[in-house]
């Protein structure tokens, strides 16, 4: 006996909801599986539930940014603006003035020090007289 055709519309009962929604979530993540190992498919799936809360599946050797570069070239459509671009700029200003501070940090630690000038290693000095004075006010 097979099951019957159900109408799709909005289940109106939460329990009910919760339920079908869980049990079918289940069923499209084993589907996805499924498909990237018997067809050696890439894919990549995210399911938000209504409660906000993100379910994914992503193919094994891929990432997500592969794979939306990829829908990008392939379909021509833009899944991001110029904000976005602003953002990964901005990211790679911070990663550089982070390089920059762990190398001042090490400095302060008295390592690398021989690839400094002499203005470079006054700077430095004096750095470090203006911490070691602060500590000194502080402890007294």
């Amino acid at each position: 006996m097979g099951r019957g055709k159900i109408e799709i519309k909005r289940i109106e009962n939460s329990n009910n909801r919760q339920v079908t929604y869980s049990k079918r979530k289940t069923g499209i993540l084993k589907k996805a599986r499924e498909i990237t190992v018997l067809c050696d498919a890439q894919l990549s799936l995210i399911i938000f539930a209504a409660s906000g809360k993100m379910h994914e599946y992503i193919s094994p050797s891929t990432t997500l940014i592969d794979i939306l570069e990829r829908y990008h070239k392939t379909s021509g459509k833009k899944l991001w603006d110029a904000k976005h671009e602003d953002l990964n700029s901005e990211i790679d200003r911070m990663k550089k003035e982070n390089d920059n501070m762990q190398i001042e940090l090490r400095h302060l630690k008295g390592e690398d020090i021989n690839s400094l000038n002499y203005k470079e290693l006054m700077t430095l000095e004096e750095a470090l007289e203006c911490g070691l004075t602060g500590v000194r006010d502080k402890r007294v």
